[in-house]
């Protein structure tokens, strides 16, 4: 399920060559919910102080969340967790980030010169829909920009889910802990069981119901 930044590229009077696509994921270790990866080209000038969403507050993702999505082209890709224990979360994961760049593309005039993802694998070769040159950057999301602007929207996108299915399951604390296994969520879990959005394939949601 992609959802799709409207922004303009600025200065795309210009003859623009070389695309960049910085591609990032949020959400492959938690118990519960999505994946969601996230696609980003980023606008001139940049917005100042990108980095790896994890090493920013959450006010300053926020603010960098808004500016990014304001004056740079982006999109991110859902896989929901019944696809994450069809495809398990690697596979998701690809999935995640190829219906991202797909999203982002079709709003181009023309094909990416190059997409730069975080980790050291990429979807080529791995999801038949991927068609783009790719280039894996282990530690990405910390030292390329366009990665990590992807970095910062898909955390944000994912943590905003994360609290609207809080509401409906308001047992396991998930717009606190986003789903990860936390002490207090993985105490609910044992009290309540798991919920239709848990991930039935993740050991300690699977080891539950084995009893």
């Amino acid at each position: 399920m992609p959802a799709i930044g409207p922004s303009p590229i600025p200065d795309a009077g210009s003859a623009v060559t070389g695309l960049v696509i910085g591609v990032d994921e949020a959400g492959r270790g938690p118990l519960a919910g999505p994946v969601v990866a996230a696609a980003v080209i980023l606008c001139k000038p940049r917005p100042a102080g990108l980095d790896d969403s994890k090493k920013l507050s959450r006010d300053r993702r926020a603010l960098l969340e808004d500016r990014i999505k304001r004056r740079c082209r982006w999109a991110v890709g859902v896989v929901e967790a019944d696809e994450v224990d069809r495809l398990n979360i690697f596979g998701a994961t690809m999935l995640a980030m190829t219906l991202a760049v797909a999203a982002l593309c079709e709003n181009l005039d023309e094909e990416p010169h190059i997409v730069l993802i975080d980790g050291n694998l990429t979807p080529h070769g791995r999801r038949p829909e991927w068609r783009w040159p790719a280039r894996p950057i282990v530690g990405g999301d910390a030292i390329e920009p366009c990665i990590s602007a992807a970095s910062i929207i898909a955390k944000e996108h994912r943590d905003r889910l994360m609290r609207a299915h809080a509401l409906a399951h308001p047992h396991y604390g998930w717009e606190r802990n986003a789903g990860y296994g936390t002490p207090e969520h993985l105490a609910a879990l044992r009290l309540h069981g798991p919920s239709p959005l848990h991930r039935r394939s993740f050991a300690p949601v699977a080891q539950l119901e084995m009893f």
